[in-house]
């Protein structure tokens, strides 16, 4: 399972999008996820048509959203803006049940 964080440096929500996930990752016992700033100049084009913050399991977003067309800030629909530890810990575990592992 390829777990990526994606954001640029910042951005006022991915300190709490990074929590939200850190303790998803925590709670479902999966070590490790791999972060990607989207401004930088190497990351592949389809990385950077998502906003900032965006949580990614082998390249689905946690909230089942589809890519933009640009870099920029990204607000969920969620009371804190960014997914919450449950939404992503259940995204995880899908993903574990379908051995994604």
């Amino acid at each position: 399972m390829k777990v990526q964080f994606l954001s640029f440096e910042g951005c006022a929500l991915a300190g709490a999008a990074r929590a939200s996930l850190e303790k998803a990752l925590r709670d479902c016992g999966i070590d490790g996820y791999e972060e990607i700033d989207i401004l930088d100049p190497g990351i592949a084009d389809h990385l950077r048509a998502w906003g900032s913050p965006t949580i990614l399991i082998d390249g689905a977003d946690v909230s089942s959203q589809r890519k933009g067309d640009g870099i920029g800030c990204r607000v969920y629909p969620t009371p804190n803006r960014v997914p919450d530890a449950e939404l992503i810990a259940s995204r995880l575990s899908e993903a574990l049940a379908n051995g994604r592992a």
